[in-house]
């Protein structure tokens, strides 16, 4: 195995082994995002069976069986370590689970020194039925998200979360709203679920690509390096690629590495404004100076303050004058209003007065980014 200090990151690609192992050899502080969904410890016993008799095969598989509960705590603080090593310092982390487990990896997070952004409720809007009825029907996961520390300057693409929060009441007619922290997204099933060569499911626990392109879209860039260390169906993969971003897959089935590579061979990146968080993109400054010296606003141009009978004169600074002294925009409104804030947004409550009508100096200024923000 290349010593951490010569390795180079293997871009786009899947990686074969344990993932313990796999993950010590990536470098210190080189992963923008990571998404982990480890294996649960479900501890499921005997089989459960629908109620017209057939079987039904929850997670019954080999990498999700522990020796005890110690043991899983041990796993999972073993490759939380190496998450915490190699994340940026600016980076960040998912983390989902079951109520068998999530609470455990939390509690390992915290003490590692992981700061929590938040903690997501994955509502399953078609969850599986309980079927006995002897408890209530599990219809959600939890996902923590998560920094290396408190002082990390995070990806969050606001807008583009606000975008991507399309349940809402007139969405289509342009309303938007704060994506919330809980979401209503399907399992995975019909012809996303991957089938084997036999036509059973391949993967029990294979995640929606909707849920990880929502992760990856609001809290990576562009380029950014997302990595998987339970790489399973390769669903994180896909949905980076087809963001834009790369990817690091760690697996060791090689029936989930052979059917997962199948699937990425058809995903394209999608060029969209969502991928390029586009939305989120700041406008340029646009100050009445610079407003001044393009030609949008004139030195000694009346101002005046919004359904009021105050007028005040432009200098060349892009200051006003009023009444013998010399404010900016901001605080002589906020004077002139009687507000309780020191400062309110000038730009829309200054006007010009121009071909007989009054004209915000913030549509002015919009004007003026139309113009130079190419």
């Amino acid at each position: 195995m290349k010593s951490r200090e010569t390795y180079q990151l293997p871009l786009n690609q899947i990686l074969q082994g344990d993932s313990l192992e796999l993950l010590q050899t990536i470098p210190n502080a080189s992963i923008d995002l990571i998404f982990a969904d480890p294996p649960y410890f479900m501890r499921t016993q005997g089989c459960l069976q629908r109620p017209e008799g057939s079987d039904f095969r929850g997670c019954d598989d080999a990498w999700d069986t522990f020796g005890n509960h110690a043991d899983y705590l041990h796993f999972s603080r073993l490759w939380l370590e190496q998450c915490h090593r190699i994340i940026k310092p600016n980076g960040s982390i998912w983390v989902i689970g079951s109520m068998q487990c999530i609470y455990s990896l939390g509690a390992i997070m915290q003490e590692l020194g992981f700061w929590f952004i938040n903690d997501v409720i994955w509502h399953k809007s078609n969850p599986t039925p309980n079927f006995h009825g002897t408890r209530l029907n599990n219809a959600h996961e939890t996902l923590i998200w998560a920094t290396k520390d408190k002082n990390a300057k995070y990806t969050f693409n606001y807008k583009t979360a606000k975008e991507l929060n399309c349940e809402i009441i007139d969405f289509e007619n342009g309303a938007r709203k704060q994506l919330g922290s809980v979401w209503k997204i399907p399992i995975c099933n019909g012809k996303e679920r991957l089938k084997d060569s036999s036509g059973n499911k391949l993967h029990n626990t294979q995640k929606p690509e909707s849920l990880l392109y929502r992760i990856i879209a609001i809290s990576s860039r562009l380029g950014d390096v997302v990595l998987d260390p339970f790489g399973g169906t390769m669903t994180t993969a896909v949905a980076a690629k087809r963001l834009g971003r790369d990817f690091i897959m760690l697996e060791q089935n090689t029936d989930y590495i052979h059917y997962g590579k199948q699937r990425l061979d058809s995903i394209v990146f999608e060029d969209s404004p969502v991928a390029k968080a586009e939305f989120d993109k700041k406008p340029i400054k646009a100050t009445l100076s610079t407003m001044i010296a393009a030609g949008f606003l004139h030195v000694e141009e009346k101002l005046y303050l919004k359904n009021t009978c105050f007028e005040a004169t432009l200098t060349q600074e892009g200051k006003l004058e009023f009444d013998g002294q010399v404010y900016d925009i901001h605080t002589l409104a906020a004077q002139l209003k009687n507000a309780k804030a020191n400062r309110l947004n000038g730009f829309k409550y200054w006007e010009v007065y121009r071909n007989d009508s009054y004209i915000l100096l913030h549509t002015i200024r919009e004007e003026y980014r139309q113009v130079f923000n190419v």
